[in-house]
This record gives C-alpha cells, structure tokens and sequence, in this order.
C-alpha cells in the first residue's frame, strides 16, 4: 500500500504525492508537507513560454530548496517544440521529475489551448510527451484527467499515447475537466488507466484520510495516490496516513495550539520567501484552511482577511487561544 515508488531512474521513499497547485504548493507550503512526510513534492504550474519570454514572476516559481528533493517541476504549454526547449534549458535545476501539465482546468489556460485542452487533441498532447522526453535526460510524467466533458472521457487513450511517448508516469484526476473540482472524483478511470499501461499510475480526486488511500488502491490497483485539496491547511495529513500504515492508529486532530503555531511558522516562512507585503496576503488563504472546522473559524477568517503584518497574524491567533482557554 505505502511503499516506495519508482518513477523513471528516481525512487520516492513513499508513493504519497503532494499534488501541483497553482497559488498553494509554492516553496514554503511544499516544505511544511515534506516535513510530514510526503514521498514527493510537486511544484506550482510554470508556462513554458513565460519561462521562454523571461516573465520576471517565474523565477520565483522555479526556485527550490535542497531540503526538497525528491521534487517535480511542472510545465504547461501547447506548443511542441518550446515546451522541449525549456525544458532542456532549465534542466540542470535541482529537480528530480518533469511534469507536464494536461489536467489544468482554469479558462484563460484552455483557452490557449494548454493544461486539459490537450485532451482534446490527443496527438498534439503525444508530439509534446514525446519531444520533450527526447529533449531532457530526467523522467518526464504527465497529468491528466478524465476527459474533457462526459462525452469525451479519453483518459485511457491519452495515458497510452503518454506511455508510447515515453512518459516514465501518469497521473490522472477523476474529473473531467467541466467539472473543475466539483461533484465526486471517478476512481474507476484510475483503475481502467492502470490496466491499460505498465508505467506507474497515480490516483488523483478525494484523498482526504488513510481509509480513503486504502478505497483507491482497493478499486484501483493505482501505484501512488496524489493529495490534493485534501493537504489544503493540512501539511499534516501525509503523517497522518503515514501513522495510520504503520500502526492501523488514527493520530488525533492537531489541537488549536498546534494549528496556530504552524500557521504562525508558515506566515514567517511565506515573509522570508516573498516580503511581508505579498507573503501576509498569502498566508491569509492558507490560515483560513487551517482553521476551518475549529470553534469560532468563521469569526477568526474574516478577522485573519484584515491582517497585514505579522505581528498583528500573532497577536489576533494567539488572543484566539487565551479566548478559548478561558473557562
């Protein structure tokens, strides 16, 4: 069940992925979720062109910390010849894994015919696969989805082409892309996609506990489970599943304690990284994931969305808890 994975010549010591977020999984939150224990960290989408243009907001993106590895830098682009390029340009940065975005749902990149727009054109998608895993000496992984919409459900088409194209990888997420994030993940694509390929498959779409891990290997045979929205305001929850593996033991809820000291440590991280302006702002999304589903959350989130230093973040969290401590 939990076992290393083997993904091209790169051997993660867990198959629990933290999934690619465009505005969540930048540097700070990716170490936090090493630190629980995630086998794999996955990085924020980075456009191929913009890398090409030298947009001055991706460098910031492509920056990674020693700590990291084993970690997966993503790409998305439509283009075939320019994804190969930069990814053969930015190469000899220190990621282990290329991941090629196909999955990504967002107007103005479909619009472009980039992220799930590729699954419309399955042969474009194969040229880029293809290209770039000549053009580059690490593994190249792809992620997709189900399909477009439900009349064009093509995951297993595209995890083949994938393969034949040389991807060492492919992770697929339940959804098509219509659905965005809504209604409910289809696990039984991740299990028709495994049984279609021999590289590894990973299962992406409602990982949110141990037991659900155990639901998708159970339906799927899939070779790694990639946790999305299920890590929002829970780096915890690779240890969590982790705990649960090798002691068939649920670990407790973090206490209130616990959830502002790492909200506090993760604002102190996102100031370093960013500066207090842009980093106080971030955070603020962040602090209301993790304190979702404690008493008084809702009170503390619009309270949080006025913060902009961080000594008033320590000062309201930290009041937060004598509050609640008073008898």
């Amino acid at each position: 069940m939990i076992k290393q994975l083997k993904i091209g010549n790169v051997t993660l010591p867990n198959n629990l992925i933290l999934a690619p977020m465009a505005g969540v999984t930048d540097l700070p939150f990716r170490l936090l979720c090493k630190e629980q224990g995630a086998g794999l960290l996955c990085m924020e989408m980075v456009s191929a062109k913009a890398i090409l243009y030298k947009n001055r907001n991706t460098e910031s993106l492509l920056t990674i910390d020693p700590r990291e590895n084993p970690v997966s830098l993503q790409l998305f682009g439509s283009d075939p010849e320019i994804v190969a390029g930069i990814a053969h340009q930015i190469e000899d940065r220190p990621f282990d894994i290329l991941d090629l975005n196909m999955g990504c749902p967002v107007p103005k990149i479909v619009n472009n015919g980039e992220g799930s727009a590729l699954m419309k054109n399955p042969c474009l998608a194969g040229e880029i696969i293809e290209k770039t895993v000549k053009a580059v000496k690490k593994p190249v992984t792809v992620k997709i989805r189900k399909g477009f919409d439900d009349d064009h459900v093509n995951a297993v088409e595209m995890a083949k082409i994938a393969e034949a194209s040389g991807a060492a990888a492919v992770a697929v997420h339940g959804r098509t892309r219509e659905q965005y994030y809504s209604g409910k993940a289809d696990w039984d694509i991740i299990r028709q996609v495994k049984e279609a390929v021999s590289i590894p498959v990973i299962g992406n779409g409602d990982l949110l506990c141990a037991e659900d891990v155990i639901a998708m290997q159970e339906q799927t045979g899939c070779d790694g489970f990639m946790i999305g929205r299920g890590a929002q305001g829970n780096p915890w929850i690779f240890k969590q599943i982790l705990h649960f593996f090798e002691t068939g033991e649920h670990l407790a809820k973090p206490s209130p304690e616990e959830v502002v000291q790492m909200i506090l440590r993760h604002a102190q991280m996102m100031l370093e990284f960013k500066g207090e302006y842009i980093g106080i702002r971030e955070i603020r999304k962040h602090a209301a994931w993790y304190t979702a589903g404690y008493p008084n959350s809702a009170k503390l989130r619009v309270a949080i969305n006025t913060v902009e230093t961080y000594d008033e973040l320590e000062e309201l969290l930290l009041s937060g808890l004598e509050e609640e401590a008073k008898p």
